[in-house]
Formats: C-alpha cells, structure tokens, sequence
C-alpha cells in the first residue's frame, strides 16, 4: 500500500499554528527573524498568509517579523550567476550581463527566500532594507529601526538588519530549514578576530528608471560550515527545539547564537587557516 497522501492532512489553521509559536518559545513585543520552507510547515488554511497571521498573533502589537528578501539575480559575482554562464562564451556571457534586471526596492521580489518572505515584502505596511543583494523586509513598530541603515559594503554584518536584529535582542526561528539558511551566524564572520578576506562585488540596481552598476568590496561571506555550527548548537541549552504545524523548528536567541558562532569559527576555521 502507499504511504498516506498528503493531500488528505487536514489543513492548518491559524490558531493551531500560534499554539504551537508559543510552545517553542515565540515570545510576544520581540523582534523575530523566520527563515521558512513553507510546504514542510504542511497545508494551510490561506498558505502564507496563515502563518504570517499566526506568528504576529504571537508577537502581538510590540513585537516586529523579519524576513530575508535575498537577491543575487542582477549580480555578476554571485554564486548564482556564476554557474548559470559557466559553459558560456564571451559573446554568451555579455549577453547574459545585458539582459540581467536592475534591483528595485518596491517591486524586485526576493530569489529563494520562499513563499512566508514574499509574503511578508508584498503586505501593506511592510518595510524593505536598501540592499541589492541582501535586504531583509519587516512589519511592526521596530520595521524601520531594523531596517534602516543597511550599507552596501554591509552585506550581514554590523551595519545590517542582521546586526540591528543582534542590537534589539531578537529571535531566530528556523522554521523547516536547516542551519544552512541563519543568515545571522554570518554576523560572527564579521566579528571574528581575523574576518574573511574581502572580495570585489558587482551588481545593479535601477536608479531614476535606469540600470545602474554598482562596483564595491565587502567580506567574501562563506556559509559551507553552517551546518557544522549548527550542530553544535543543537547541544547547547538556549537552543529550542520543536515542531509547529509540520515542519521542525529551531528557536535561537540572536545574540547566543552569534556569540556561540563567533568562538566556534575561531576555534575551527582560523584554527585551519594556520
């Protein structure tokens, strides 16, 4: 016989899934990041909206959602492009180069960042962080304060809504994602004894209605041993574990959690370095 077919689960309210924020740890007034895969959540009443609703019911009217609204498609050196045009001639590639959008605070949706995120970045109210690469969205009264303030050369450090979130005292939830995807661990990098070395950035945004390049430098970021990291934090005691809807879920306080990253990068990373 098959296995039960998902389409028969019966589908996730609302109230059902604030229960579940609460048990893990969700607390109200806070700032709280979500990095979502939506579908493990299962299925939902009105899909993002249901969460979304849920997770403010949670925070209630003190507390500020953040969501990373992500970007690498109108960039030349992100790892997204750079394997698209692997294969491609110089003709190829220049091509490519001219057909790729300029980034648009209002309108450019985020890349990967799943349904919860866009969701988030298209409801009335919502605040965007004036990055082309790596702008975070938020709604609340803290929308601004976490927002504002993202410099270019900034891409997760401390001049970034993720340092603003570490600044605030904020939550991570990890919602049916993995460590790989804690956009806030890379904070640590920043605020490691010997950072990253820097590496040249090259991307577009529009600017009056044209494309614009921008050219700067900032930390070559590397997230290959964030699930390493992770488990290790998995065998501290601040980190909460549990499932909301369907879906595993990880609750981090911010500032732990950097501060963990930032001796466990130390101790393995520059141990290996030298």
């Amino acid at each position: 016989m098959s296995g039960p077919d998902e389409r028969q689960w019966p589908t996730l309210g609302r109230p059902r899934l604030a229960d579940d924020l609460r048990a893990l740890g969700v607390r109200p007034g806070v700032c709280l990041v979500v990095h979502c895969g939506l579908r493990r959540v299962g299925p939902l009443e009105r899909g993002p909206a249901t969460l979304a609703g849920a997770l403010r019911d949670v925070l209630g009217p003190a507390g500020t959602l953040l969501v990373p609204t992500q970007t690498d498609g109108n960039s030349t050196t992100s790892r997204a492009h750079l394997a698209a045009v692997a294969g491609m001639d110089r003709a190829q590639r220049d091509r490519y180069e001219a057909a790729l959008p300029g980034w648009d605070r209002r309108t450019t949706p985020s890349q990967r960042m799943g349904a919860l995120a866009e969701y988030v970045r298209r409801t009335p109210g919502a605040v965007r962080s004036d990055h082309p690469q790596t702008s975070f969205a938020a709604l609340g009264p803290r929308a601004r304060q976490l927002t504002d303030g993202h410099d270019l050369t900034c891409h997760l450090g401390e001049r970034s809504p993720v340092g603003n979130l570490y600044a605030a005292d904020g939550q991570i939830l990890l919602l049916g994602a993995g460590y790989e995807a804690c956009s806030v661990l890379h904070l640590a990098e920043y605020r490691l004894p010997v950072p990253p070395p820097e590496r040249d950035y090259h991307c577009f945004r529009l600017v009056d209605g044209r494309r614009v390049r921008l050219d700067f430098r900032a930390l070559d970021l590397d997230d290959t041993d964030f699930p390493q990291v992770g488990a290790a934090l998995d065998d501290t005691s601040f980190v909460q574990r549990g499932r909301v809807g369907r879906a595993e879920a990880r609750l981090l306080p911010a500032r732990a959690a950097v501060d963990f990253a930032v001796g466990w990068f130390a101790a393995n990373r520059l141990a290996v370095r030298h």
